[in-house]
């Protein structure tokens, strides 16, 4: 009767547990819809693997719009830059093969090249802190036309652009270089190096290096909405096809194509002592490196860091290594949580590492939005203290908090995002009131009253709006964005 009992209870807790999770995935399949569509995303790719093991595995939408094909897994999406995690991984097992170590400076492996760039060290090549001169132009097109000795003489007659360690800024050239430490160190070319070692063990059996020139099977399309202006990234609304061309040396930098399905793998062979057999390597791998003066240095508010080839997000609560490409692929790896997402699309501009963090939210309720995630301390009592005692009273909430704590700050800009927070999840009232409470904490800032001004124009409130982009305006008579909102309504 025990045993009945006992295997009964056993079979409600699976179907809970079964029922718990087919939830979650509607509710992430519901969550990606919806995101394609704001987005206009024509095709996705979605992993989730969690404690070691694919969780969740999806598709959606179409590969190639102008053939009709539809996403499946074994589509094969360009990851871009994404490439530099790879080209990390390779680093560190050269490293534990005793073949280098990151803090030996170049100069020990290649011999040509200027007297100043002779100090740097493989870490700050991984993590973008060398210094050196890009050898790609503004327009990012890789100099010399595409040839590596061309290439390779101009940037080396190219001023550095800061000294080694003291800033963050993203550089092709570093990756070029390791291209070529790789290949000296393994004796074979880094492509090679890189399949044999890591795409093989791993059984990535659609990964390879590649290009738009290339015919690759069941290969995505590849789609975008921004053109470049003069070296500037514009979204000018329209979707048009996108064509990348990597030359064989340039391929440390960006140049593998994946599905989210194998880069399941390859993450879970990562972190589970298959490809880098010492923890201090993985560890090494992730550490958010520290410029010169202590500080980091990384591309955004979100990734704010970079590690050896991977960015970083650094943040008290739930930190996560995340390689970023192409403006259209992204996959985070939360160390602490024992959860990695994969995100692949084929449309640059959709920039999938700024919902990514949603996704997680669905495994760990506390990283949800709504919950307040990604706030500061003072920002999230604001939040919590918001959503208990209503919208409407923030302003009052606000000066109740104050009066208890004098300490108690809040910036501008922290609550001009959770404005556009609320908006982002259909809450224009409440979005609304924070607004406002904006424009009655920086009453002489330009950019609260232009806020405010699209948060009413959004709820129908017209003349409202315009005497508050009358005001931004007058704050600021460089405010296109408010001079265009006026010049339409007259």
């Amino acid at each position: 009767m025990k045993t009945s009992l006992k295997s009964f209870l056993v079979i409600i807790v699976l179907l809970i547990q079964n029922y718990t999770a087919q939830k979650r995935s509607d509710s992430i399949d519901a969550f990606i819809t919806h995101k394609m569509k704001e987005l206009k995303i024509p095709g996705l790719q979605l992993a989730v693997i969690r404690n070691e093991k694919i969780d969740h595995l999806s598709h959606y939408g179409l590969a190639n719009i102008e053939h009709g094909i539809a996403t499946k897994n074994n589509t094969v999406f360009s990851i871009n830059s994404m490439t530099k995690a790879f080209v990390g991984v390779a680093v560190m097992q050269l490293q534990e093969q005793g073949k280098l170590k990151t803090n030996d400076p170049i100069s020990k492996y290649i011999t040509d090249i200027p007297e100043n760039w002779k100090k740097i060290t493989i870490r700050q090549l991984l993590s973008n802190t060398s210094g050196l001169p890009n050898n790609i132009d503004e327009k990012e097109q890789v100099l010399g036309e595409g040839i590596e000795s061309k290439n390779w003489e101009i940037v080396k007659t190219l001023p550095m652009e800061f000294s080694p360690g003291e800033k963050f800024s993203y550089n092709q050239t570093g990756y070029f270089i390791l291209g070529k430490i790789i290949t000296q160190l393994s004796g074979e070319h880094f492509t090679k190096f890189i399949e044999e070692n890591q795409l093989k063990p791993c059984r990535m059996l659609v990964t390879r290096f590649g290009d738009s020139n290339d015919i690759i099977e069941n290969n995505a399309g590849s789609y975008s909405t921004l053109i470049n202006r003069d070296g500037q990234w514009v979204n000018d609304g329209k979707l048009h096809n996108a064509f990348a061309t990597f030359p064989l040396f340039f391929r440390t930098a960006t140049g593998i194509l994946s599905s989210a399905e194998d880069l399941s793998k390859w993450l879970i062979a990562l972190q589970s002592g298959k490809l880098l057999h010492d923890d201090k390597s993985i560890k090494e791998l992730f550490a958010t490196i520290k410029l010169n003066n202590g500080d980091i240095g990384g591309f955004n508010q979100l990734t704010n860091g970079y590690a050896l080839g991977w960015p970083t997000v650094v943040r008290s609560e739930h930190p996560a290594a995340a390689p970023v490409g192409g403006m259209r692929s992204a996959l985070f790896v939360y160390p602490q949580d024992h959860l990695s997402i994969v995100v692949l699309t084929n449309l640059q501009g959709s920039n999938p590492e700024w919902f990514i963090d949603e996704i997680a939210g669905y495994y760990i309720p506390d990283m949800k939005a709504e919950n307040g995630f990604g706030l500061s301390p003072n920002m999230k009592l604001l939040y919590h203290q918001t959503v208990a005692g209503g919208y409407q009273n923030v302003h009052m909430i606000y000066q109740k908090i104050k009066k208890s704590n004098e300490s108690f700050v809040v910036s501008e800009d922290e609550i001009n995002s959770w404005g556009y927070q609320l908006m982002g999840r259909n809450l224009k009232n409440e979005a609304l009131a924070v607004f406002k409470l904006n424009t009655l904490l920086f009453p002489k800032s330009a950019n609260v009253y232009d806020s405010y001004g699209e948060a009413l124009d959004g709820l129908g409130q017209k003349k409202e709006a315009v005497v508050n982009y009358k005001k931004s305006l007058i704050l600021n008579p460089g405010n296109t964005n408010a001079a265009n909102y006026l010049k339409d309504k007259k």
